[in-house]
């Protein structure tokens, strides 16, 4: 019985070699060089190649290498009584809210301006607002939304919530469900999306949803590409019906070259670095699940098929 990584953009030898240290008696694997495909059980995987999930035939569950599964939950390749389950971990929290309270306070200081202004040597002071009077809205309140949100209130920012159901988090405003969307975005200035990839979801930050927030608004995309409608992004910005946009994740990555996001002043790119696993942090958790797997015991953080997180 073995257990396989498969990661074709990374350098899954760090991961290999924590399990290992963990656990010696593993036997390992890295695709694509699996010895026996029948001794697989168990994956690891991050934007795996089509047609490949499909290829071990006792495959009992397959973990993301992240805190999103969208990319098994897209793959048709899949067979349906494999289990999914995905990594949590106090790292990959701690990394989101360092990344978006840095997002936020660049944006609510101007700073993004004062570092273009020094490259053309202008001194010219902006006017910003008080952090208690910048609505900051956090779109998914889960694992990672819910810590985002209450960081950003402890600092003082003026915080909103929006889920699918119900939540209630201290300092926080929270609205739930499509018939309080409306008021949600219309609160919010700054946008954070930490939505999980869904059909609902999918193309959720289109034109009308920026028509909705408050002005002058941006937003910061630290969830999937597929949630963005790029063309409406490009389209609100050149209309200033968005004043910025920070981006850390694409519907392709990376990001071609000739992309128009390249091109305009008022979008930050991050290579998808928001919040990034770390292999030691997370080495117990992926063997604890394995041998669950093994053992046919309800997996730690599955991921609900029909829900999609």
């Amino acid at each position: 019985m073995s257990l396989l990584l498969i990661a074709p953009d990374r350098d899954m030898s760090p991961w290999a070699n924590a399990l290992k240290d963990e656990d010696p008696n593993i036997d390992i694997e890295i695709w694509p060089e699996v010895e026996d495909k029948k001794k697989v059980h168990f994956a690891v995987s991050w934007n795996q190649p089509k047609h490949v999930l499909d290829q071990y035939p006792n495959l009992k569950a397959v973990s993301s290498l992240g805190a999103g599964a969208d990319h098994l939950l897209e793959d048709q390749a899949l067979p349906k009584s494999v289990d999914i389950c995905r990594i949590v971990s106090p790292s990959l929290i701690q990394q989101m809210q360092e990344y978006v309270l840095g997002a936020v306070i660049n944006i609510q200081r101007n700073f993004v301006h004062y570092i273009r202004q020094k490259d053309h040597g202008k001194w010219q002071a902006h006017n910003h607002p008080l952090a208690k009077n910048l609505g900051v809205g956090i779109m998914g309140l889960g694992e990672l939304g819910q810590p985002v949100a209450t960081q950003l209130a402890q600092v003082g920012y003026k915080v909103l919530g929006w889920s699918r159901s119900e939540k209630k988090i201290p300092n926080t405003t929270t609205f739930a469900g499509t018939g309080e969307l409306p008021a949600f975005l219309q609160q919010t200035q700054v946008l954070v999306c930490l939505l999980p990839l869904t059909p609902e979801t999918k193309d959720i930050l289109d034109l009308d949803f920026f028509k909705q927030l408050k002005k002058p608004a941006w937003i910061i995309n630290v969830a999937r590409g597929e949630h963005l409608v790029d063309e409406d992004l490009i389209y609100a910005l050149d209309s200033n019906i968005l004043q910025g946009a920070w981006l850390d994740a694409f519907t392709e990555e990376p990001l071609p070259d000739k992309h128009a996001f390249w091109n305009r002043k008022n979008i930050i790119i991050t290579p998808h670095i928001a919040s990034i696993t770390k292999p030691k942090e997370v080495a117990t958790q992926i063997i604890d699940n394995y041998k669950r797997a093994l053992s046919g015991m309800e997996l730690n953080y599955r991921v609900d098929r029909e829900k999609g997180y």
